[in-house]
């Protein structure tokens, strides 16, 4: 296996020069650089990772943490890893998906390894120990998702405030004035004061109270069998409500099995419309989901600029960014029926 010294020795360079040009920690002329990269070519050298992040002292690895024992993982979860893990990649970063719990002691325990250069963090929550613990650290670290207080926090996030008032105001225009809105609330894997979860239900009953509109909240679990079940009885349960704004993306394909199954039409007896959703679960649907899409691949790329301009360019400004979803034109959105 070839060594540095071989490759210094068929460059004709010195040892340390080809450190340089393999960790960029010293300039080299271009045409010094292009002989040790041929003689690494034609050697078959392979650079050795640990020994170039040894170098650098720095990894150039990023770790995206997702409560997975805590919260399932569901398509627009998908494209925020893979849209931040591209761009990363397009910096010269590695994004690794770390499937930590919902605890400080874990994100203690990551930073002080040495194993990485920074924490893009995610589903957070309204009073999150994690951002408490990544404060007191030295790690650098951005947020998918904002705390209660993101002052002074580097964040992107969804705009779920406008989202809500936006969704309402498509279903007050088709004459619906009695709305049911649908989310996991109180499920095990659901995340204590989760963020979104929060904001979405606080601003949907404000914009009912702020229009002298009938809300209800219905709680359902995040799988496709709770969203069966309450499909299957909802218009027992709430005979009045004539449109339902759904953010919970894994039971909402069987929400609508469930409406058929009941015999209830969509949209002729009642309108659907999913907010912070995705064509691949809107496609799932019978019939097609009508849906607000989450700007999951912006928001991904944005937050891994977010981070690596922590780690880059500490005294940069920091991000405080919100993107809110856009309809997407289904099947599942009509007119409020005449009573």
């Amino acid at each position: 296996m070839a060594t540095m010294q071989d490759v210094a020795r068929r460059a004709q360079v010195s040892i340390a020069t080809v450190s340089f040009v393999l960790n960029n920690t010293k300039p080299v002329t271009a045409a010094t650089r292009d002989r040790v990269e041929a003689a690494m070519a034609e050697l078959g050298y392979r650079r050795n990772p640990a020994g170039s992040a040894l170098a650098r002292g720095r990894t150039d690895i990023i770790a995206l943490l997702y409560p997975a024992l805590q919260r399932q993982l569901h398509a627009t979860a998908t494209r925020f890893f893979t849209s931040a893990a591209e761009r990363a990649s397009e910096r010269g970063f590695s994004l690794v998906l770390w499937p930590a719990a919902n605890e400080a002691a874990q994100i203690d325990e990551l930073t002080r390894s040495g194993l990485i250069d920074g924490v893009l963090l995610m589903e957070v929550q309204l009073e999150d120990a994690r951002v408490d613990a990544l404060r007191r650290g030295s790690t650098p670290f951005a947020l998918i998702g904002r705390t209660q207080d993101p002052t002074g926090l580097p964040f992107v996030d969804i705009d779920f405030e406008q989202t809500v008032v936006s969704a309402v105001e498509e279903l007050v225009a088709r004459g619906h004035t009695d709305i049911a809105f649908v989310y996991d609330h109180s499920g095990p894997t659901t995340l204590h004061a989760y963020g979104a979860i929060a904001r979405a239900s606080r601003t949907f009953h404000d914009t009912l109270a702020q229009s002298g509109l009938t809300g209800t909240s219905v709680d359902c679990r995040e799988n496709p069998r709770a969203g069966r079940r309450l499909g299957e009885t909802f218009r027992d349960d709430f005979p009045d409500v004539t449109a339902v704004l759904i953010m919970n993306e894994l039971a909402s394909p069987g929400f609508t099995t469930g409406l058929r199954r009941s015999g209830t039409a969509v949209p002729e007896d009642l309108s659907v419309l999913s907010i912070v959703s995705s064509e691949t679960v809107a496609s799932m649907s019978d019939p097609e989901l009508t849906f607000m899409r989450a700007p999951a691949v912006e928001l991904g790329r944005l937050g891994a600029d977010a981070i690596i301009d922590r780690i880059t360019a500490p005294d940069s400004a920091l991000p405080h960014t919100l993107v809110p979803c856009e309809l997407v034109p289904g099947s599942t959105l009509g007119d409020a029926p005449a009573r």
